[in-house]
Formats: structure tokens, sequence, C-alpha cells
């Protein structure tokens, strides 16, 4: 754990490395944290299931822009990937208790 906080304070001083990893960071965890949203959402919407699954995948758009301006608005890269890994924890949670397999 302390190599891993010793290696991000490390690509905070470097500009180059430290907007690649957010770069990753954005893509990536931007991309699980959208799939992991849209799919929790399709399950837990009260709606018809083609309509849940839309408007799931509407709202997942906006939440992986949000992830994209949240990589590179925070001061440390420790703190962007926390912001990320916190939501995506709480949805993964979520999806695990979701009963799954429910005809609509």
């Amino acid at each position: 754990m302390a190599s891993t906080l010793n290696f991000v304070s490390f690509a905070d001083r470097r500009p180059r490395l430290n907007t690649a990893l957010r770069s990753l960071l954005a893509i990536f965890g931007g991309y699980g944290l959208a799939a992991l949203t849209s799919a929790t959402l399709a399950l837990a919407l009260p709606l018809a299931r083609v309509d849940a699954v839309m408007a799931a995948t509407m709202i997942a758009f906006f939440v992986y822009l949000l992830a994209v301006i949240w990589a590179f608005a925070t001061a440390t890269l420790a703190r962007a990937f926390g912001g990320l890994l916190l939501p995506a924890g709480i949805l993964a949670i979520c999806f695990a208790a979701l009963p799954k397999g429910v005809p609509a």
C-alpha cells in the first residue's frame, strides 16, 4: 500500500506521467463506472425492461462525462482514483444486491 502511494506521489511531481495516468484513469475508470451505472440502473429502475435499459444507458453517458471531468479536476492523482473507486464500489454492492433474471 505504501509503495502505491509513493508512486502516486511520484506521479504528481511528473507532469507528463501525471497526465498519462489521469488519461488512463479517465478512459478506463470512467468506462468501468459508466458500465456499472448502466447495469445497476437497468435492474433497479421500475420501468419496462427496454425503457429501463435505455434510460440507464443515457444516464451512464452522463456519468462517464462526469468521471472524465473528475479525473482531471482533482488536485492529486490519489484523490482522482478514490473519487472513481468509491462510487464504483457502492454501485458494485448495489448491483450484487439486486435480483437478476426477474421477468419484466
